[in-house]
């Protein structure tokens, strides 16, 4: 970046967003610092950009065709690949008119019209067309991994999802809670596939994390609709692992916006554990803010491992929570129960008596209808004499 101006504006301008003097001034600075490409961190529509572009002579981009392209370089599955790239064609849809202004001036006569409009045309039927196989492709995609949720489902474990804004160290959590070795890096959507792995907890109670997609302020709308069925995995956790850079000045608004996400995709109804990551870089006002932001926080370092047992201790009160105890006593004829409650919940003590086998565990709400008819009834409050 060889420059950057701060614009105040009172009110959009339909041409090119900000008033005609502020524009003639940015271009004047632009060629001056022989600058490539003018960049706006706001939303420009096709016809802005155009005029930008025509006033300027400079290739002029907007907030969200950088966030593509970031996207686009981070991308490295199938599912990745074929929703930037999806989100990329449904961007540049309306902006095709940029590539043939050389030919948009010829008219033709007649029902042929000019050159440029047929080829524009053209492309643009290829693009509709390169937009619908990409959707039917994604949606293979997406069926085969509904499926693979269908299967963890079966043996139903409770499962946390880890959200929050982009670079603050979700992934980097996810490897030191879980010993997995996702790829972590300090760089914008290192993540962009949701990454499931098994956390074990004291008891040996079992639980299934999932690492999400970075979010951003103003992520763009068509980025949010291409990535809606990879963002599934945090509509259907059990609880939300919300996740903040203790380090960084701007936690409120990366808060804000992380809540603003979540309400998008219909998820506020979440149990929500916020979590302060970075502690071993923060200072002590740092730490004294962020105590005041959310008292209520947790304060780790996926780093040097400090908080992890705090944190992995309000894990197993969340599924304690969600999950009820329940003493249930099975006959002995019906050892088949007892291995698919062994599958279903998590087992903590289990002892054969005489009237049959009896089980205290913790077992999903969802699965009560299997386990119900053998839970041990407890004997109410005597009734009071009239």
């Amino acid at each position: 970046m060889v420059g950057r101006e701060l614009v105040n504006l009172r009110r959009h301008t339909p041409a090119t967003l900000i008033g005609s003097g502020k524009t003639d001034e940015i271009i004047v600075a632009a060629k001056a610092l022989q600058a490539d490409v003018i960049v706006f961190d706001d939303r420009l529509s096709p016809a802005q950009q155009r005029n930008w572009e025509k006033l300027a002579g400079l290739a002029v981009i907007d907030r969200e065709e950088v966030i593509l392209d970031i996207f686009a370089d981070r991308a490295q599955t199938r599912e990745a690949v074929l929703q930037v790239a999806l989100a990329r064609m449904e961007y540049s849809l309306p902006r095709l008119t940029r590539a043939w202004t050389h030919l948009s001036r010829q008219r033709g006569k007649g029902k042929m019209g000019g050159e440029g409009e047929t080829q524009l045309e053209q492309d643009r039927r290829l693009v509709n067309d390169r937009i619908t196989r990409l959707k039917s492709e994604l949606a293979g995609v997406q069926k085969q991994r509904g499926v693979q949720r269908q299967k963890r489902q079966r043996v139903p474990v409770p499962t946390a999802s880890i959200v929050g804004y982009t670079n603050v160290g979700k992934s980097s959590l996810l490897n030191a809670l879980t010993g997995a070795h996702v790829l972590a890096e300090n760089k914008l959507f290192a993540t962009l596939d949701p990454t499931t792995r098994q956390l074990i907890l004291r008891g040996n109670q079992k639980l299934l994390v999932t690492d999400t997609v970075g979010f951003i302020r103003r992520l763009p709308h068509g980025l949010v609709e291409a990535f809606k069925a990879t963002l599934e995995e945090t509509i259907i956790a059990d609880f939300l692992v919300h996740v903040l850079d203790a380090t960084s000045p701007d936690f409120e608004k990366h808060h804000a916006t992380t809540l603003a996400v979540l309400t998008e995709l219909g998820a506020t109804d979440k149990t929500l554990l916020t979590v302060f990551n970075k502690i071993d870089a923060a200072t002590p006002d740092d730490l004294r803010r962020a105590r005041h932001f959310a008292p209520s926080a947790l304060f780790v370092s996926a780093q040097t491992g400090a908080g992890l047992d705090l944190l992995e201790t309000r894990l197993v009160e969340l599924i304690a929570d969600a999950f009820h105890s329940s003493e249930l006593l099975v006959p002995h004829a019906r050892y088949d129960v007892v291995a698919r409650l062994h599958q279903l919940g998590h087992i903590q003590e289990q002892d054969n008596r005489d009237d049959g086998i009896y089980l205290r565990g913790r077992f999903p709400p969802a699965q009560s209808g299997f386990f119900a008819p053998f839970v041990i009834q407890k004997p109410g409050p005597e009734a009071k004499p009239a």
